[in-house]
């Protein structure tokens, strides 16, 4: 299961307290302060991973803590540190501390950010001797660690992004074109999520279906919008069957539009799908409609139109490279 978002809850390590100890040798009465520093205490650590579907491992666990530092001990030895907590995240997410406003970005696999910091372990009374204290009994609590509430965003990063209404034969294309086994049948939302599929080296996703008001949210909105942000392409896919393709276009348009974040400016390829369905005639007369558009025709079940579709998208990703 794809779970593309996460609100959780962190908290980082207190540190550990320093502590008032002094030596104690043979012969010697007075051997001065021997308390040790309080460990560190552990940090909130992300990690970014190759898996899709790394967030819905934490789907029941809300609530994520770090080690606490362990208290100063005998000899000026310092107390352990706390242990790290890491969550794996999916390449591509975004975490803002929502108590900070503080965002974090993870495009790399292997990037790690400390979202939060471990509280910082206390003094031991060896750090207070002075000429006039040659035995002090002071030390210093170790301090409490960061926290917060995490929300995590998964942001996918593709080079191409299948966009438009439902049923536009976006999931079928997918799969044609990659090793995908997208959902496919007749209704609308079959696509419920993002599906990724590898066509020749570069990442296609294909981006749940949207419907008039998206930017606002209906349907399921930003869920569909939000995806494309970091698409390098959008292969905006129209059926041949549908009676105004104009203005299926322009309903998606217009969501990209209200909707911003670089979402009108990308470079966009329409794609005219469905063509086994409708008579040469019919394709003429949609491809006038988009006449001073870059404009792709295909069919799944055609074996030449996909080779030639297959052939012009790839020239295209190599150039937006």
């Amino acid at each position: 299961m794809f779970i593309d978002e996460l609100k959780i809850h962190a908290r980082a390590g207190k540190g550990g307290d320093g502590v008032v100890l002094f030596l104690h040798e043979k012969g010697k009465e007075y051997g001065g302060p021997s308390g040790g520093d309080g460990g560190r205490g552990g940090a909130v650590v992300a990690e970014a991973v190759r898996d899709l579907g790394m967030l819905s491992r934490y789907k029941h666990k809300k609530e994520f803590g770090a080690g606490d530092g362990k208290n100063g001990m005998r000899d000026k030895m310092k107390g352990e540190d706390g242990e790290d907590i890491v969550i794996s995240v999916p390449i591509g997410s975004v975490i803002t501390n929502k108590d900070t406003g503080e965002r974090f970005e993870l495009m790399k696999e292997g990037t790690r950010v400390v979202l939060l910091a471990g509280g910082r372990g206390g003094l031991g009374n060896e750090h207070f001797k002075s000429s006039v204290n040659r035995a002090p009994r002071k030390a210093t609590p170790g301090t409490e660690g960061e926290e917060a509430d995490l929300y995590i965003e998964v942001l996918l990063a593709a080079d191409a992004g299948l966009i438009g209404l439902p049923n536009a034969g976006k999931s079928s294309l997918l799969n044609a074109l990659s090793r995908a086994r997208a959902k496919v049948a007749d209704y609308p939302f079959t696509t419920l999520e993002p599906n990724l599929g590898d066509f020749y080296g570069y990442i296609l996703a294909d981006i749940p279906g949207l419907i008039e008001g998206a930017a606002e949210g209906k349907g399921l909105g930003h869920k569909f919008l939000r995806h494309i942000t970091r698409t390098r392409v959008l292969l905006h896919c129209i059926s041949l069957e549908e009676k105004n393709p104009r203005a299926v276009y322009d309903t998606v348009r217009k969501e990209l539009e209200e909707y911003g974040n670089g979402l009108p400016e990308k470079k966009e390829i329409i794609v005219l799908t469905k063509a086994d369905l409708v008579d040469e005639k019919r394709i003429r007369e949609v491809k006038k409609l988009f006449s001073k558009k870059k404009m792709m025709v295909v069919s799944i079940i055609d074996d030449t139109l996909l080779k030639e579709f297959s052939d012009g998208l790839t020239g295209i990703l190599k150039q937006t490279r």
